[in-house]
């Protein structure tokens, strides 16, 4: 077909020289006015050129040289519109130099021919050449602005994207649909696109572009970044046609916001669907962790005859390393062998890290050695999945072989020592990394705090959050919480609050509030850790399990029964949270302490978890503190049964039987401590 199409192109373009040679060579008919012979060759001539434009054969643009020749011959070389013909020719086919000499032999400057090599230079990626002749051009239209804004946003530089468009505007070039449909696209990566959204959307109804369909596609997609999807939805629903990037953007505006039950409605309903709409879908339920339904829609869309790419693949795959499905994530992995897929590099390193996320650390390991050695995104991987399996020294062992490393490597190393420690060696790797000249960024200090945290040096906590200052570095809501974490874990409480404080109004995650809430309420400070946690429910970010778990124990530590009674009761009345082991384990400490023993025993026995060491530890301590030497005994013969060797609780045991006078029982518990060789650890304090 394509064969038979080029012949036919060719044909043409053969007719139609010759039919150009004739007009250049015989001599008119007497009744042809010159000027009419004349318009009808440069026709001719044009559209024969712009045939040769729009195509990639070789062959025919031999024939555009040919045609060359007989302009020269002719003497039409001198015509603006045959020679704007000819440097589109030239830029459109790749010889950008020949295109830019004939386009220099002009004598002045002409707004077609520039806009044209304007186009050349974008096309041939010869981004400083455009730059330049634009700055040079002594008029602009809204082509010209359109194509320079056109390169800047596909080179992502959103922000000179913006400010080319204001100046367009003030210079007084009306934009057009295309122009408009590049700002809004521009604007969908910068921040604050609320206010724009309905700016530009204002904007483009007063030109009467809105309902063009790239242009409401984008606004579509301008208002979905903000989460503004009632917008959003106003004018995919005003739309008299769609096309399916269309839907996919109102598809991805209510995967991003978490709204996957509308979104799936939204996916049903589609007239067409592509291998994006396809993707998006499964992307978003393995996002909210329904991965067996992003696996019923993935063997839906293979039913249908679409295949996979490699996004979803390494969707697919990292989905499973979540769950811990080897077997689906195996499958996908002959999948990416039959496709090919397993030769990116991305797509290894994603295996590499689900084999270490489902405890296969072996297999991780092969697939390393098979993959490249140049690709540090795969060293990072099994760096990771090893620390993930507590193996800190084969990590270490690794971390040293690299034949480079990023900032990646460093922070995975330094996350590492941090979770399983020496924490101290977390610290040491840190400076390392900062003799090395690597700069640290936001996660790196999240874990270097972590193990100060640990460390308990208020010392090396100050001197890192200085760094972070005079660094520069982005304080996200992670790394402000870290901080506010670390000053409360090393004792400045107060250091804490006025973190925290200078981040209350602007933090959209629950982490710092999570950080404060529960310091105060470790430092005792219960009333203004209520007070705190009563601020954020008036606000819009989302209290979690962490919070309560703060919350519960501010309320054990004033003993405020009822409150915390009632703060319990909402996590899933109010919240939809369903409560753990710790926030049992709260509420157990909180009856106890308040000496409704009874009910605390009650609860621990109707638990829907089995109970673990601390939530017996926190009944014996409770019995011990109001002397019930009866639920003590029970707490206590149930706390050797989940721990055996733990010494704590059979001291706390035997001075319960003391104190009720039961002196043989105390005897006799202290005597099996010393038969077992049981003790208990000596306090300490971790504050320097």
């Amino acid at each position: 077909m394509i064969i038979a199409l080029r012949r036919e192109i060719s044909s043409a373009l053969n007719s139609r020289l010759r039919s150009i040679k004739w007009l250049c060579t015989v001599s008119p008919p007497l009744s042809i006015n010159s000027d009419d012979r004349r318009h009808s060759l440069e026709y001719s001539i044009v559209s024969a050129l712009k045939s040769v434009s729009s195509s990639s054969s070789p062959s025919l643009f031999i024939h555009g040289l040919q045609l060359q020749c007989h302009i020269l011959k002719s003497g039409l070389d001198s015509n603006i519109f045959v020679r704007n013909s000819l440097i589109t020719m030239y830029s459109k086919t790749g010889r950008l130099s020949s295109a830019k000499s004939m386009f220099d032999s002009e004598r002045k400057f002409d707004l077609v021919s520039c806009n044209i090599m304007l186009g050349g230079y974008v096309k041939s990626g010869c981004l400083n050449d455009a730059y330049e002749l634009f700055d040079r051009m002594p008029m602009k239209n809204c082509v010209s602005y359109t194509t320079i804004m056109m390169c800047l946003a596909k080179n992502e530089f959103y922000v000179e994207t913006v400010s080319l468009f204001k100046e367009m505007m003030s210079s007084g070039v009306f934009p057009g649909a295309v122009t408009v449909t590049i700002v809004i696209s521009a604007y969908a990566h910068l921040d604050g696109v609320r206010n724009r959204a309905k700016l530009l959307h204002s904007f483009a109804m007063k030109l009467g572009v809105a309902k063009a369909v790239f242009v409401s596609t984008n606004l579509i997609h301008l208002y979905c970044v903000d989460s503004c999807l009632g917008d959003a939805r106003v004018i995919f629903d005003d739309m008299n046609a769609k096309n399916v990037v269309t839907w996919n953007a109102m598809l991805n505006g209510y995967i991003k916001a978490g709204r996957i039950d509308s979104a799936r409605e939204l996916f049903d309903s589609m007239p067409e669907k592509d291998v994006v709409s396809w993707g998006t879908m499964i992307n978003g339920y393995i996002q909210v962790g329904r991965l067996s339904e992003g696996l019923e829609i993935y063997g839906v869309m293979r039913r249908f005859g679409m295949n996979s790419n490699e996004v979803m693949i390494v969707d697919m795959v990292s989905a499973c390393g979540q769950v811990s499905n080897f077997s689906g994530g195996r499958q996908f992995h002959s999948l990416a062998l039959k496709t090919g897929f397993n030769h990116f590099d991305f797509v290894q390193s994603t295996l590499v890290h689900f084999y270490a996320a489902c405890g296969e650390v072996e297999f991780a390991r092969r697939q390393f050695d098979e993959g490249n050695k140049n690709h540090v995104a795969c060293w990072n991987a099994l760096i990771a999945g090893f620390i993930r399996n507590g193996r800190i020294d084969d990590a270490k062992f690794l971390f040293d072989e690299m034949p480079e490393r990023d900032v990646f490597s460093w922070s995975t190393m330094i996350a590492g020592y941090s979770q399983i420690g020496p924490p101290n060696a977390a610290l040491e790797l840190f400076y390392k990394m900062i003799d090395d000249g690597i700069e640290p960024n936001e996660i790196t200090m999240v874990s270097v705090l972590s193990a100060i945290s640990s460390l308990g040096s208020l010392t090396e906590g100050r001197r890192a959050h200085d760094y972070i200052v005079r660094n520069s570095i982005s304080i996200n809501d992670y790394l402000s919480a870290a901080i506010v974490d670390m000053y409360a874990k090393c004792g400045s409480i107060d250091s804490a609050l006025e973190v925290f404080n200078q981040i209350r109004d602007t933090a959209t995650d629950v982490s710092p509030w999570n950080a404060i809430i529960c310091g105060l309420a470790m430092h005792g400070h219960a009333a203004m850790s209520l007070r705190i946690f009563y601020d954020l429910q008036r606000r819009s970010v989302k209290p979690n399990g962490i919070t309560f778990i703060g919350v519960l124990t501010a309320c054990c530590h004033a003993g405020l029964v009822e409150e915390g009674e009632r703060y319990f009761d909402s996590m899933k009345r109010v919240y939809r949270l369903e409560p753990n082991i710790k926030h049992y384990g709260c509420m157990v400490d909180l009856l106890g302490r308040a000496g409704r023993l009874k009910e605390a025993e009650e609860m621990v026995n109707g638990l829907p978890v089995k109970p673990d060491a601390v939530i017996w530890g926190a009944l014996l301590a409770a019995c011990k503190m109001h002397d019930d030497a009866d639920i003590g005994e029970r707490a206590a013969e149930n706390l050797a049964k989940v721990e055996p060797l733990h010494g704590p609780s059979r001291v706390l045991l035997s001075n319960i039987y003391a104190d009720a006078g039961r002196w043989t029982e105390a005897f006799l518990v202290r005597d099996a401590m010393q038969r077992r060789r049981l003790s208990r650890s000596p306090g300490y304090s971790g504050i320097v």
